[in-house]
């Protein structure tokens, strides 16, 4: 490591100590696509950042992802829970997809005004290999299937739909539900667990209404009919007024926004500058 890298190292351990301060917590910073490829090396940096400090039970998750496999991020909830009772997401820029099913994970999410989650729309690796949103094909295979109803199917999309791999897209279906069903459940243990009265009427909160919201919120989060775009971004006002959805917005609390955008900024500008597709960071450095 050249003197430069060291200098780079000190600031980031600096800039990730600020934010550890300001939450009282450890703090994981993961900045990449979610795929199975990188567990091995999520998994080192989780118990890197538990071994500097056992006494810790709660963990910051600073992440910014433009989304991946669902099943990894099963995977990975699963690793964190093992070690942390409690779990915040701290998103300075963005975390899409399956980014976004992650951060129901947590006991709460942290965004400000430039932050945005997105819709819940799984990608999946096709026959090439390639990872494509899931619901995109499943949309279009439900139009054409509709149109066959109608007798409104054109040649061309027949020939569409006889080039199906029917394998292909129940995987797409698979991950679509798997997605569904685990935002609901972790939004539910998690995200609602303190959530005991309404704050319109003071009534307590029954299971089932618990139960319910959580299914309000997949449902609209995995409506592609609503947002249009796989890559759509949600900001706070749309996730509070229009999904009913409890967000921390640090955007007027100057010192926890300082703190969070100068770690943010330092980690993209050297994956800029050095052309990285991943990064993480742990308290355990």
């Amino acid at each position: 490591m050249n003197d430069l890298d060291n200098v780079i190292t000190g600031v980031l351990r600096y800039r990730r100590e600020e934010i550890e301060k300001q939450f009282n917590c450890s703090v994981l910073a993961y900045y990449a696509d979610i795929r199975p490829d990188y567990l091995n090396w999520f998994r080192s940096t989780l118990e890197a950042t538990h071994a500097a400090n056992t006494e810790q039970k709660k963990l910051a998750i600073v992440l910014n992802t433009p989304g991946g496999s669902v099943e990894t991020v099963e995977q990975m909830v699963v690793m964190v829970r093992h070690f942390y009772s409690e779990v915040v997401f701290i998103v300075p820029n963005m975390a899409m997809s399956a980014g976004t099913i992650f951060c129901m994970s947590g006991d709460a999410i942290y965004m400000d005004y430039s932050s945005a989650l997105g819709p819940i729309d799984p990608q999946v690796q096709s026959k090439e290999g390639h990872w494509v949103p899931a619901l995109g094909y499943l949309d279009k295979y439900e139009e054409i299937l509709q149109k066959a109803a109608n007798n409104t199917l054109t040649g061309v999309e027949f020939a569409i739909a006889q080039s199906q791999d029917m394998a292909l897209l129940r995987r797409y279906e698979q991950a679509r539900d798997l997605s569904v069903s685990l935002l609901e459940e972790w939004l539910v243990k998690y995200k609602f667990k303190n959530w005991s009265t309404h704050a319109s009427s003071g009534e307590p909160v029954t299971p089932e209404q618990r139960n319910l919201r959580a299914h309000e919120i997949a449902a609209q989060l995995g409506d592609n009919k609503i947002w249009h775009s796989h890559g759509r971004r949600l900001g706070i006002d749309v996730l509070r007024n229009r999904l009913r959805l409890e967000i921390v917005d640090y955007s007027e609390k100057d010192d926890v926004r300082s703190a969070i955008n100068a770690y943010h900024d330092l980690i993209a500008d050297c994956m800029a500058q050095k052309n990285w597709s991943i990064f993480m960071d742990n308290t355990g450095k």
